[in-house]
C-alpha cells in the first residue's frame, strides 16, 4: 500500500509552514474597506477566533468538502516522477475530498483521472483502498494497558487549510502588518480575510491571506503571494464545504467483490521510535542555528551533497505494501532502498536537477551555489553549510557572513 498519496500533501503544507514560522507581527489594525458583508472585527479578535477554532479540545466542527491545492513556486525543472511523488505537488493543481465527523471519524478521497484512493478512519480501525490495484488494507490499532495512541494516519488538519493557518498565526508580533477584509467569499461562504504582510523589505513574501469562515472561524483558505506577483505562489483551500455532520455511511467500508484484502495491526509500544525521533530532533537542533528574525529569518545547518542525495523520507506507523510493521509500528524498508511513499522520487536526481539551476556566488563569506524560487532562497556554501530562508539573495549572503 502506497502511503505517498496522502503523505505527499505534507510537502507544500510544510513549505508554507516554514515561511509562516518566520512571521512575527504585533497586529496593526487597518481600516476595513468596501461594504461590509460580515460584522467588523479587529485583527486581534480574529486572531483569537482563528486559534480557538483550530485548537479547541473538541476539534473543528463536523464538516465535509473539497480541498484544492495549487503551487507555482518558480522551481527549476524537476525530474519526471509518477503521480504518487511529492514532487508532483510542487506545481499545478491537486484535489482531495474530505469528510470529518469527529477526531476518530475521517474519510479522505483523492481522485485521479482514472482511479481513486480512499482512507477511511472509524475509531481504532482504518481502511486504505486503491482502485488502481483493487487492493484494500485493513489497519487495526492494538491498545495497551494504560496507553492511548491514535492511528498514524493523516488528520483533517494535515490535509486542509487549518494546519497551515494555525502555524502561520502561531508567532504574530512586531514584524508584520495585519489588516482585515470582511467582504471575502470562499467556497460560497462569507469569510473574513486576515492579510499578513512583512515589514522587512528583505522578505520574498508580499503577503499571506488567511480566509476565516464568517460563522465558525475555521480557516477556509490560505494564499501565499510572492513579491511582484498578482497570483498566489501557493494556495490551499476549500472549493466546496458544508458544516454539517457527514452521514455515518461515509465512514464505513466494505471491500468490493474480487478485491485483494490485507490486514495489518499496529502495536502501541512506540517508546523506542519516540526516543529515536527525539534524539534525532535534538541532534538537528544542536547543529542548526538561526540568523535574523521575523520574516528574514535564515536557518543555517551543516550540509554536504552526499547527505542530501542520501536523504529519504521516513514516516512511522503507516502500512506499506511490501514492508512488515515492526514492534514500533514502523514499516520496514523496501527492497529498493526507499520507504513506502517515496513515489519513485530519486533524491539524487532531484538534487542534481536543482543544482543545475544554481548560480555560483562568492563574497567575503566564501563561495557557494545559490538557488532562488519565488518564495525561498537557498545557499549551499563550499565550506559545508546550507542556508535557507524566505529572503532575497542579498539577505542570504549577508547571513552567510555570520559564522
Amino acid at each position: 500500500m502506497r502511503r505517498g498519496t496522502f503523505v505527499r500533501w505534507g510537502v507544500p503544507i510544510a513549505a508554507a509552514a516554514v515561511i509562516g514560522a518566520a512571521i512575527g507581527a504585533g497586529p496593526v489594525i487597518a481600516a476595513v474597506s468596501g461594504d461590509p458583508v460580515l460584522p467588523e472585527r479587529s485583527a486581534q479578535q480574529l486572531l483569537a477566533d482563528a486559534v480557538a477554532a483550530t485548537s479547541k479540545q473538541g476539534g473543528i466542527p463536523p464538516m465535509s468538502g473539497t480541498v484544492q491545492q495549487t503551487a507555482s513556486l518558480g522551481l527549476p525543472a524537476l525530474p519526471q516522477t509518477g503521480a504518487e511523488s511529492p514532487l508532483s505537488l510542487l506545481s499545478g493543481s491537486h484535489e482531495v475530498k474530505v469528510w470529518y465527523g469527529a477526531k476518530d471519524k475521517l474519510r479522505v478521497a483523492m481522485p485521479t483521472q482514472l482511479n481513486e484512493t480512499n482512507l477511511i478512519v472509524n475509531g481504532d480501525q482504518a481502511w486504505y483502498w486503491e482502485s488502481a490495484t483493487n487492493t484494500a488494507t485493513k489497519v487495526t490499532v492494538k491498545e495497551g494497558k494504560g496507553q492511548e495512541h491514535n492511528l498514524a494516519t493523516p488528520k483533517p488538519t494535515d490535509l486542509t487549510p487549518q494546519q497551515v493557518a494555525e502555524r502561520l498565526l502561531a508567532n504574530v508580533d512586531e514584524h508584520t502588518a495585519v489588516r482585515v477584509i470582511n467582504t471575502a467569499e470562499v467556497a460560497g461562504r462569507s469569510a473574513y480575510q486576515l492579510v499578513l504582510a512583512p515589514k522587512d523589505a528583505g522578505s520574498l513574501v508580499q503577503e499571506i491571506r488567511i480566509a476565516l469562515d464568517g460563522e465558525t472561524y475555521v480557516p477556509l483558505q490560505v494564499q501565499v503571494y510572492a513579491k511582484e506577483s498578482a497570483e498566489p505562489a501557493f494556495q490551499v483551500g476549500f472549493t466546496q464545504v458544508t458544516f454539517t455532520p457527514p452521514a455515518d455511511e461515509n465512514f464505513t467500508f466494505t471491500p468490493p467483490a474480487g478485491a485483494k484484502v490485507k490486514e495489518q495491526t499496529l502495536g502501541t509500544d512506540l517508546s523506542q521510535g519516540a526516543e529515536q525521533r527525539a534524539e534525532h530532533a535534538k541532534d538537528v537542533a544542536d547543529r542548526a542555528k538561526v540568523v535574523g528574525q521575523g520574516w528574514t529569518t535564515v536557518a543555517v545547518v551543516p550540509f554536504s551533497l552526499s547527505d542530501l542525495k542520501a536523504g529519504t523520507p521516513s514516516d512511522t506507523g503507516t502500512p506499506s505494501d511490501t514492508g512488515t510493521p515492526s514492534a514500533t509500528g514502523t514499516p520496514s524498508d523496501r527492497g529498493d532502498g526507499r520507504r513506502f511513499g517515496g513515489g519513485g522520487a530519486d533524491p539524487s536526481a532531484l538534487v542534481d536537477s536543482v543544482l543545475k539551476s544554481a548560480t555560483p556566488v562568492s563574497g567575503a563569506w566564501g563561495s557557494g551555489k545559490l538557488i532562488k524560487t519565488k518564495l525561498v532562497t537557498a545557499l549551499l556554501t563550499d565550506d559545508g553549510r546550507l542556508l535557507v530562508g524566505a529572503v532575497t539573495p542579498e539577505e542570504i549572503t549577508k547571513a552567510a557572513g555570520i559564522k
